[in-house]
């Protein structure tokens, strides 16, 4: 897809986009993508009067989810909104994948025509991409009003809210390019650890161990491994005072054991690959200020949210490859 063909349906099509108002491998293939994405959003920001970081962040959002739903293409794409068969057509429209506009319109579906063919294609971009947006301007053009279009839409509070966590990072830094990924112990200190993902954990009752141990020295930095916004920080009797760090790819990641953290951090900051976000301690298993009941160390953890909930998943494979360019 040549990013002229937006420009020239923009210029032929305009009424299209202006009746809106009626109604960790991943990063490589993505920056081949962000001319052309950085483009489409700010065409339609521009057409719409919806911020085109919130274009992004939602079309983000999809490309993050869109695995785990099967009625979405699996190929990357420039956009990678998809609607369930049901709402594009409608409820009680025989035809689960219509594209007549007036039997969509008949049965209350989604569906519309984007790019002026005549036709209300679900696998179109343009008409994928036009369906949403006519969706959330029909809501409003205000924060609260996009908030309550997409609350409706996607009916998971926690996928609205990372929503707009990955639209608060598009905004600082005027991009969707922030894939960039280090180890979480700067380069010249100590960091060892092995893949002790999934081994047993017997304090406070049988669980699996939900991340990787890199010991350290006590006051150790530790770093943001990415591009992110501070979801949750303080005690918890497990983690002891721990950080959660929330992405743009819907990863939670997951700091604890700290010995402190980074002076005026607080929730809803944005970090940075390599800031420094607290030290490496030995807190947890117990009330808070427990300290001392292992070696000091920094317990890292990955968590994905699909969609649907979160989960874990072993991060000793990534940070075994930060660590490796980061000592390049």
């Amino acid at each position: 897809m040549k990013i002229k063909k937006l420009l020239v349906l923009l210029l032929v099509f305009p009424i299209s986009i202006c009746t809106i108002t009626t109604g960790v491998n991943a990063a490589k293939k993505d920056d081949n993508q962000v001319p052309e994405r950085m483009y489409i959003y700010k065409q339609y920001a521009r057409y719409t009067d919806i911020p085109w970081y919130i274009i992004g962040a939602i079309d983000q959002y999809e490309r993050n989810t869109k695995n785990y739903r099967k009625y979405c293409k699996k190929d990357e794409e420039i956009i990678s909104i998809c609607f369930d068969p049901v709402l594009w057509s409608g409820y009680a429209n025989p035809r689960e994948d219509d594209q007549n506009l007036d039997t969509i319109y008949l049965f209350q579906g989604m569906g519309v025509d984007g790019d002026g063919d005549g036709l209300a294609e679900r696998l179109n971009t343009y008409d994928r991409l036009q369906a949403m947006l006519n969706y959330i301007s029909s809501y409003g053009k205000g924060k609260k009003e996009i908030e309550a279009a997409l609350l409706n839409y996607y009916k998971v509070e926690k996928g609205v809210n990372i929503i707009f966590t990955i639209a608060k990072l598009f905004e600082q830094y005027d991009t969707v390019e922030l894939g960039k990924r280090v180890f979480p112990i700067p380069k010249h200190y100590a960091g060892d650890y092995t893949n002790n993902y999934g081994t047993g954990r017997s304090w406070g009752g049988y669980r699996i161990h939900e991340g990787v141990d890199i010991f350290s020295h006590y006051g150790t930095p530790v770093v943001s491994t990415a591009y992110g916004v501070v979801e949750i920080i303080g005690w918890n009797e497990f983690g002891g005072y721990r950080l959660g760090i929330r992405d743009m790819y819907n990863t939670y990641e997951y700091y604890a054991h700290l010995n402190g953290y980074a002076k005026g951090l607080e929730e809803g900051d944005i970090v940075e690959p390599g800031q420094v976000i607290g030290y490496v301690g030995s807190t947890g298993y117990g009330k808070e200020g427990t300290s001392g009941k292992f070696p000091p160390h920094l317990h890292f953890g990955f968590y994905k949210f699909d969609g649907r909930k979160e989960w874990s998943f072993n991060p000793y494979h990534y940070i075994n490859k930060w660590e490796r360019v980061s000592l390049k």
